[in-house]
Parts: structure tokens; sequence; C-alpha cells
């Protein structure tokens, strides 16, 4: 299946691949590389508005690299797994500072950068430079899982190199970057995750997981694990001009850098947290619905509570770690997603 397998993926993309994607079009390595970021565990539908936002903000890697962190995480809120964009702003700078604004066009020198991995390197120089490197995003693991019955969790290293070898036999001399980004459409487009059509498939004929009748068995499930669960109270401190009090998380951890309502444990009592940290007696205002927000590695179970003051809470803030956030005249900050949906439900 190797000698035309290229070939067919190529015919195929000439029909059905896309071609309209905002990425797709004045072509650079910034470009390209800022998608590949924003696509990593995130659909291409939700990527689109937030990267053409992104361009008009930070057109160029100069620009990203001088901007605050702060205005950069505004403008990744709600896209989630945050490590991206500090990694994305640190990268920038060191585009700047290293390489003079220029991205290294060789692999394992692009791959220094925080945030680069193998695969995010390749997909750069192959498709705005159609240097040939080989990818291997989640697409295209299990386009390849598939087509060759590949057994195992691609989260396995001994699975991962497996596939990697086959990848890169598989990579064509000519054409990269337009094989590439098929891989990519291939694997997103055609042979999904779930429910995935086979018959239109340029792979179909040679695809041995279809001929053994066990696609959904391809690639192999990572094992499962229960996760753990923490519980916190958020909550919501308002001035009487319905200002809200926030705090800004350490650069590292859970939301990092973002600005977040404070937290407290489920035993604690929001007033004495109130009368300690604010220096202000305060009355507990309305019960707000508890929920869930699930990480990739634990579930947090959140008790929102509405906390009002009698006076101005301006005069408490020390330092840059708080903020009085309006709503009405929103501030370019990076908010953790709860916390934006706290903002708005108080708001409504």
């Amino acid at each position: 299946m190797t000698a035309d397998f290229a070939a067919r993926v190529l015919e195929w993309f000439e029909h059905h691949g896309r071609r309209h994607l905002p990425w797709q079009h004045g072509i650079t390595a910034y470009r390209v590389w800022v998608s590949e970021i924003m696509l990593q565990q995130t659909q291409v539908a939700t990527v689109i508005p937030y990267f053409e936002r992104f361009m008009r903000r930070f057109p160029t890697v100069e620009i990203l690299a001088e901007a605050p962190l702060d205005e950069v995480l505004h403008h990744w809120s709600g896209l989630g797994y945050y490590a991206r964009a500090r990694n994305l702003h640190r990268a920038a700078q060191q585009v700047c500072a290293r390489f003079g604004g220029e991205f290294p066009r060789d692999l394992q020198v692009l791959q220094t950068l925080p945030g680069i991995g193998r695969s995010t390197a390749a997909a750069v120089l192959s498709l705005a430079h159609g240097q040939r490197e080989t990818i291997l995003d989640g697409n295209v693991k299990r386009v390849i899982a598939r087509c060759f019955a590949v057994p195992g969790w691609p989260g396995s290293s001994q699975v991962m190199a497996h596939l990697w070898t086959i990848a890169e036999s598989l990579t064509p001399s000519q054409r990269v970057a337009q094989y590439n980004q098929a891989m990519m459409d291939l694997g997103a487009m055609v042979c999904t995750r779930g429910n995935p059509a086979c018959p239109q498939c340029p792979l179909a004929a040679n695809c041995v997981a279809l001929s053994q009748g066990a696609v959904d068995a391809f690639p192999g499930k990572k094992p499962k694990k229960d996760l753990p669960q923490r519980a916190v109270r958020m909550l919501l401190v308002r001035d009487p001009a319905g200002a809200v009090l926030l705090e800004q998380r350490p650069a590292s951890g859970v939301w990092g850098g973002l600005w977040c309502l404070p937290q407290i444990d489920r035993e604690a009592d929001p007033l004495d947290w109130c009368l300690d940290a604010l220096q202000q007696n305060a009355v507990l205002g309305r019960t707000l619905p508890a929920r869930r927000h699930t990480f990739s590695h634990f579930h947090l179970d959140i008790e929102p509570v509405e906390i009002l003051l009698n006076r101005p809470g301006c005069v408490v803030l020390e330092g840059e770690s708080r903020l009085w956030y309006n709503a009405r005249q929103p501030e370019n900050v990076g908010l953790a997603a709860p916390v934006t949906r706290l903002l708005q439900e108080i708001a409504g």
C-alpha cells in the first residue's frame, strides 16, 4: 500500500481538501504556527473566529512578542489549555530575541522554542516552506493506525514510535505541504473518531482495519482512569458599584496567569475571608447553582458565593495581583472560562 499511498491521498485532496481556512491564505510561518497551536485539542470550527481575532490584534510575531501577557490571555479566553497561550507568547519573544523575528527553518532548532513539539515544528516547515517534514497530529495518527492496524494507545512511547516510522515512510518528496494538509483533512473529514465515512476514503481498498471489520478498534483507547475530584468556593465579591474582585493566578499551574475569582475551601466562611482579606464586613448575596469544570487531570466542583460589600472596594487592593472588574467596561485581561460564565450570570 505504501507505494501509491501519497498519490491517492493527494488525488483525494484535489477534489475534497480544505483550501479556504483563514490560515491557508497569506501563508507565513507565523500564521501557520499560531493556527497549529490553536488547533491542538481544539476543533477547526472553534478555532477560526479565535484565529481571526488574534491575527487582527497580533498580525506579526513582533507585535505578539511586545504585547502584555494579560492581553494575549484575553484573546485566548475560552479556548482552554492556557499553557498554549503562555508558550505562544514566550516563543514569540524568543523568535525575536534569538532569531531576529524569523522562525528557524531547522526542525531541531524550531523544537527548542516553548510549546513546539516535533509534529508542530514539521507542520510549520512543511506548510509554510514546503520542506519535507513528517507530521503526526491526532488526525494523522488515526488514519495511519487504521490503515495499518497499529495496535495500542498512541500515547504510549512504543506505539508512537511505530506510528512515526510508518508516517515517515509515507511522506512524499514532492508536494509535501499539500500532502500534510491532506492527511489532516482526511482524518478530520472522513476518517473521523466516530462514524468514519469509509466509503468516501481514498485508502479504503487497502485499509487493514476496515478489511477486518474493526475500524472502531483503532487507534487503541487510552487506559481508563477515574479523575480525582476537588471542591472550592468561588467568591463573587461585589462592591456597591457592581464591580467584582478578581485575583491573578500564579504563572504556572491551573489557569496560570489568568484572572479568577478568589477561591476558598468549601468549609471556610466567605464572610470571614472578606473580613480578613479586605478588612470589610459584608453580607451574603444570591445563591448561584453549583457547577463542575473538568480539566484533563481532575474535576473541579465549584460552589459560587456572592458577597456584597457596603463600601467601595478599590482601596483594599495590594500590588497588581487583584483588580476590580467592571463588566460594563471590561478590561483586556484573560479570564478563566468558569469566571466568564459566572460574570455573565450575575450581570444578566
